[in-house]
C-alpha cells in the first residue's frame, strides 16, 4: 500500500511510463581515447553554493511515512555526500530542525497556498533555519487522480480497514517502524496536529487561483534565489524569469498530476534555448540512472533532482539506503561521463548537445517485466 503511493503515477500512468522510457530513445555518442583519469570532478554550483554532486534528493512529502527517521535521515545522508538538500513543506520534520542534520545548501519547496500570513511564517522558518532557496511549486493546484491509492483505500495515517491490517500483517518491518514511533505530524506548517487532522486542512489551503501576481509577491517577501517548479513550456519559463525566477525546475512532479504531461527530458532542450545559457535550469522525472543524471545534464540542466531512488533507500534502509541510493547513482555518472569522454560537469554541460542523439522508437525498448506473469509475451509498455 505504501509501496504503490510511492511507486504510483496518476490516471492509466502514462506519462509515468513515458518519463521513463523517454530516456531509452537518447543515445550517448561517446568519444574514445578521451585520456581521462577516475575518479572525475563531479561538482557543480546549485542555486550559486558549491556542491560535490549535480544531482541531490527532490523535497518529497512524509518521509517518515517510509522510515521512522525521515527527513533526518535524507538529509544525513545528502550531508555526507556534499550535496544540496530539499525539503518539502509537507516535511514530517520541522524546518529548523533540518540545520541540525544538513548545515550545506538546502531548498525549501513551497505550495500555493491561500493564507498569506501562513506563507510569510513558513517563509521566515525557512530563512531562520538556513535556507539558501526557494523553490515554488506550481503544477499542484489540483490534486492528481491517483487510482492506485484510491483502489487501496489508501490514507495518511492508515485508517485501519481490514485491508490495511492484512497488508500491515504482511509487512511487519514496516509495521514495526510505524506503531513503535511517535505519531507523525507535518511539521512545516503546523507542528501540534496530526497528519489525519491536517489533511483537510492542507485542501482547504491549497490555492487553484494562484497566479503570476501572487508569485511576485511571493518572491518579493522571500528576497532570494527562487525557482518555479513545473515548467514544461517555453512560454511559462520566459515569463518565469520576467517574473523574477532565478531558476526554472522542469518537473511534471513524478508523472503523479497531469495524465499525458510530456517527459521532462523531452522539454528541456527547448527550455534551455528559450531561456539561454545563464539562467539556472533544474529538471526531475523520470530518473533512475546515472546515464539519465548524464543526459539531463548534457541536454541542458545544471543539475537533476532524483526522487523514488532514495525513497527506495529511505524505506529499505533509512540513512544508509538514502546514502546506498546517492552513491550508486553516483558511482553510474562517474562511469557515464567517463565512457562518454567529459571529464567534469561543466565539459559536460558545454560538449552535451553533440553527443547526445535520438534515435527512433523499438519493441525492444520498452521491455515489459511483468508480461509473462500476466500471461502474455511482452513487448511495447
Amino acid at each position: 500500500m505504501v509501496f504503490d503511493y510511492l511507486d504510483a503515477g496518476a490516471d492509466d500512468e502514462i506519462s509515468l511510463r513515458r518519463g521513463k522510457d523517454a530516456y531509452s530513445q537518447l543515445e550517448m555518442h561517446y568519444h574514445c581515447l578521451a585520456g581521462l583519469q577516475p575518479p572525475l570532478d563531479l561538482s557543480t554550483k546549485i542555486f550559486g553554493h558549491d556542491v560535490k554532486l549535480p544531482f541531490f534528493t527532490c523535497p518529497t512529502a512524509g518521509n517518515r511515512m517510509f522510515h521512522t527517521h525521515g527527513e533526518a535521515a535524507v538529509a544525513r545522508a545528502a550531508q555526507r555526500h556534499g550535496t544540496l538538500y530539499g525539503l518539502s513543506s509537507l516535511a514530517t520534520t520541522g524546518i529548523t530542525d533540518i540545520v541540525n542534520y544538513h548545515t550545506g545548501p538546502k531548498v525549501f519547496q513551497l505550495y500555493v497556498w491561500k493564507d498569506r500570513e501562513l506563507v510569510k511564517e513558513v517563509l521566515d522558518k525557512a530563512k531562520e533555519g538556513g535556507f539558501n532557496a526557494l523553490a515554488l511549486t506550481a503544477d499542484f493546484t489540483w490534486y492528481g487522480n491517483r487510482e492506485r491509492d484510491i483502489r487501496n483505500g489508501f490514507t495518511i495515517p492508515p485508517n485501519y480497514s481490514v485491508k490495511q491490517m492484512i497488508e500491515a500483517i504482511r509487512k511487519p518491518a514496516w509495521t514495526y517502524d510505524f506503531l513503535s514511533a511517535d505519531p507523525y505530524t507535518y511539521a512545516c506548517i503546523k507542528d501540534d496536529v496530526p497528519a489525519d487532522s491536517l489533511a483537510s486542512f492542507v485542501n482547504s489551503q491549497i490555492n487553484p487561483a494562484f497566479d503570476w501576481k501572487d508569485a511576485e509577491w511571493l518572491l518579493g517577501e522571500w528576497g532570494g534565489p527562487a525557482a518555479l517548479k513545473g515548467v514544461v513550456r517555453v512560454d511559462d519559463a520566459k515569463k518565469a524569469v520576467e517574473t523574477g525566477f532565478s531558476t526554472m525546475w522542469v518537473s511534471n512532479h513524478g508523472a503523479r498530476q497531469l495524465e499525458t504531461s510530456p517527459a521532462t527530458i523531452d522539454v528541456l532542450p527547448s527550455i534551455r534555448e528559450a531561456v539561454g545559457p545563464d539562467v539556472e535550469i533544474i529538471m526531475d522525472g523520470g530518473v533512475q540512472r546515472g546515464t539519465d543524471i548524464c543526459k539531463a545534464l548534457a541536454l541542458g540542466a545544471d543539475a537533476v533532482g532524483i526522487g523514488k531512488p532514495f525513497l527506495w533507500g529511505l524505506a529499505a534502509g533509512g540513512e544508509e539506503g538514502v546514502y546506498k541510493a546517492i552513491e550508486i547513482l553516483r558511482v553510474e555518472l562517474d562511469r557515464a561521463m567517463g565512457l562518454l569522454g567529459t571529464g567534469t560537469v561543466d565539459e559536460l554541460k558545454k560538449r552535451g548537445p553533440g553527443l547526445i542523439h535520438r534515435r527512433g522508437g523499438s519493441v525492444r525498448d520498452y521491455h515489459d517485466v511483468g508480461a509473462h506473469g500476466r500471461g502474455y509475451g511482452g513487448g511495447i509498455v
